[in-house]
């Protein structure tokens, strides 16, 4: 064993003996390339970060922005330098351990690369930095598509959350993805879902605007990665509804229709509205579990009511707040209520519930959507003010049968007269109830014979 590599193992015996892990990279390898050259130097790939290792080894040196690895150190004549051992959750299990550095890779003739397979991929220090892993027209966000560095199948395998959050980038500022970007994520999709945890995915997911979403989840669909991680969404591509407003009417399915509905939803007063949006999403998801054809008509009876069941399963798996699973729960057990044309007491009951304007946009772009009529939506806006009235505003307590029986009159206008009179005396406070208004229209129609 070269001598280079007996120092780089003492270091590494000293930092496991501390309770961090730490190995030479691909010893065979080094071995090779430490007899082509004069001065030895070893990379090691470690768990401590630079602050840890200079309590170990006072003479490390940090390194500087285009080093790929974190520090090095001279020991006995040896350059040794650390990289930081893969910590991401979201990494292919074997890229945990280091086979190959840049350094490496530089040591040895390009003739030698290709006889052994070394690619040109430099691993990348971890960072916060979320642009990490893209190449410089993502941090740009202007028409350039946005691309992995290197190679992306190889970027991704350090890195598989990279693919969400390209496609987060892509949703968010509207630009397409590079083919081989794209390729490489498509091809990861199922790795993706193997290797990064479900919370890391909807933080991705909470990073794109509600008026992007449509765009994401498409995105998220395309690369069949949604079909994994939200199958009952996915679902609804296979479940067919009728599109109403063309003369024909055609058969659409109901996931384009979902998608439509979000975007529709966020072009009005909620294009900020995150989780309305996701209530969008799930607001025909309950239609996977009633649909039924029966006389040539497909029917989804009660489907927001078991939809709100299936949302709060599916939102709890990806880890949502509890406060929020209820009201996007709410938003979709709701969301048809605004449907169908209310009564006074209708609408009453309606702006008593909680996050009613938001009802009422679902409402708007589920029947824009669908290209539907707006007979009944647009009676329940014209009725929305009357639901801010005392309702002894509005109907006078007694009806027009009911004051003739109290006061013995046959039917005609002076009946009319005597209810609108009733109702003013009610808008003005001094008729309360039941019984002050039998009084009030015996009084009043006592004074008409007089």
């Amino acid at each position: 064993m070269h001598q280079a590599l007996k120092v780089a193992l003492t270091i590494c015996k000293n930092l496991q003996r501390n309770g961090f892990d730490a190995h030479v990279v691909n010893a065979p390898l080094q071995e090779k390339v430490l007899q082509q050259i004069t001065s030895p130097a070893v990379d090691i790939a470690c768990e401590p970060d630079v602050d840890a290792l200079a309590k170990f080894y006072h003479a490390i040196k940090p390194s500087t922005e285009n080093d790929p690895f974190i520090a090095t150190l001279v020991e006995e004549d040896v350059l040794i330098r650390f990289y930081q051992l893969e910590m991401s959750e979201a990494s292919q299990p074997e890229i945990s351990l280091l086979r190959i550095t840049p350094t490496i890779i530089n040591a040895i003739p390009h003739d030698e690369r290709i006889k052994l397979g070394l690619s040109d991929f430099a691993n990348k220090v971890q960072t916060d930095d979320p642009y990490a892993g893209f190449a410089i027209q993502a941090r740009k966000f202007n028409d350039e598509p946005i691309r992995l560095l290197g190679l992306p199948d190889e970027t991704l395998r350090h890195n598989y959350l990279l693919a969400v959050r390209a496609l987060r980038f892509a949703a968010n500022f509207d630009v397409p993805i590079e083919p081989n970007t794209w390729l490489a994520i498509v091809r990861s999709s199922g790795r993706v879902l193997d290797y990064v945890p479900a919370r890391d995915i909807m933080e991705e997911w909470r990073a794109v605007a509600a008026e992007s979403m449509h765009r994401f989840v498409r995105l998220m669909y395309d690369a069949h990665i949604l079909h994994g991680l939200i199958p009952e969404v996915t679902a609804l591509s296979s479940i067919p509804q009728v599109s109403l407003g063309s003369e024909s009417p055609a058969n659409e399915n109901v996931f384009e229709h979902t998608l439509e509905c979000m975007k529709l939803y966020t072009e009005r007063d909620f294009h900020y509205d995150w989780l309305g949006t996701m209530a969008m999403l799930f607001h025909d998801v309950g239609k996977l579990f009633t649909c039924e054809y029966f006389d040539d008509n497909y029917t989804f009876y009660q489907h927001h009511r078991v939809g709100a069941k299936v949302t709060r399963k599916i939102l709890q798996r990806l880890h949502f707040d509890y406060e929020d699973i209820d009201l996007i729960c709410h938003l979709v057990a709701n969301h048809m209520r605004f449907h169908f044309m209310l009564t006074d007491r209708g609408i009453r009951r309606f702006t008593a519930l909680d996050e009613y304007p938001r009802l009422i946009a679902m409402a708007r772009a589920d029947i824009a959507a669908r290209e539907d009529k707006y007979t009944s939506f647009n009676h329940n806006v014209k009725y929305l003010g009357r639901a801010q009235t005392p309702e002894q505003m509005l109907e006078p307590l007694l009806n027009g049968n009911e004051i003739m029986k109290e006061t013995n009159l046959a039917p005609g206008p002076l009946v009319g007269s005597i209810r609108d009179a009733l109702l003013k005396a009610q808008i003005a406070g001094t008729v309360s109830d039941r019984e002050s208004a039998i009084l009030f229209v015996k009084k009043y129609a006592n004074s008409l014979d007089a």
